[in-house]
């Protein structure tokens, strides 16, 4: 989904194809049996433990059905389905699981739907059984290693479910500094994209990669992920940076990531427009913020 550096990113303007059409996941190939390099370990565990994992901790666990999901012409999935794909991951190559979303999509299931009522509530699955110890720190790591791979793999089709134009807007999706989780924002920038946006995001940018990007480049909207508790400290000043010093005067911020879906003020609290809760409501209210598109100054 990504490009990830270890030791933080390249130039901000090297990085705008990050989440780009065809972009490849990285393979699980590459950690090799015995931990790969002790640096690359040590960025996957720092990532895991600091990010990753809290994110599935704090998300909602509800059974209702996503907003968003076209259940007038499908079934959606059921809690089973999203126990059974979580089960085929943690046992599986991310081929079988593939396989097991395409059945799905056989049968006329949107991948709006599978990516909503899914896939993201197989990855929370995945943090549930890490927290009652049903499975352990290595397994939940290579399950959602795969669940990224079934992302890539179905991009191109989610790309083209839909007939979209260009609406000729621009956003910066990133996670909170400090942060270097991947999954969920991958999946929010496959909605704006997918809706004729133009996206930017480098998960493991610096704050002044981040600034030196909207100074130089113009973005409506700037989504910010939040994944743990720790990342609200600081962020209003990072948002008030980020507004100073942005091309687009009147650009809007919006947040997302389980943090603040369950503080539905924290927007207000830090400064920002708007919080959403998944990656569809998320391009919804981003364009409802904005309202007709406008020529770029």
């Amino acid at each position: 989904m990504d490009r990830l550096t270890q030791d933080g990113a390249a130039p901000a303007h090297a990085q705008r194809e990050s989440w780009g059409p065809g972009a490849q996941a990285p393979a699980m190939s590459a950690i090799r049996a015995d931990g790969g390099t002790p640096d690359r370990m040590a960025w996957l565990v720092r990532t895991i433990e600091a990010e990753i994992i809290p994110r599935l901790m704090l998300a909602h666990r509800g059974s209702a059905v996503p907003a968003g999901l076209d259940t007038a012409e499908c079934v959606a999935p059921s809690a089973d389905d999203v126990i059974e794909l979580a089960r085929i991951v943690l046992d599986h190559e991310a081929s079988v699981a593939g396989r097991f979303i395409e059945a799905f999509r056989s049968e006329g299931v949107p991948l709006q739907t599978l990516y909503l009522g899914l896939l993201a509530p197989a990855a929370r699955h995945l943090g549930e059984m890490w927290e009652a110890d049903e499975c352990d720190f290595t397994q939940v790591t290579v399950g959602l290693w795969r669940i990224q791979q079934v992302l890539y793999d179905l991009s191109p089709a989610f790309q083209s479910e839909v007939d979209h134009s260009a609406k000729n807007r621009r956003a910066m999706l990133i996670p909170a500094p400090g942060s270097q989780h991947t999954l969920g924002l991958f999946m929010v920038a496959e909605f704006f994209r997918r809706a004729g946006w133009e996206v930017w995001g480098e998960p493991s940018a610096r704050m002044p990669d981040l600034l030196d990007a909207v100074r130089t480049e113009w973005f409506d909207v700037i989504g910010i992920s939040v994944g743990a508790e720790f990342q609200i400290e600081g962020l209003s000043s990072v948002i008030l940076e980020l507004r100073r010093a942005s091309r687009n005067a009147g650009v809007r911020v919006l947040l997302g990531g389980p943090v603040a879906s369950h503080n539905p003020d924290l927007h207000a609290r830090l400064g920002a427009d708007a919080t959403a809760f998944d990656a569809h409501e998320a391009l919804s209210i981003a364009e409802s913020l904005l309202g007709p598109a406008v020529r770029r100054c």
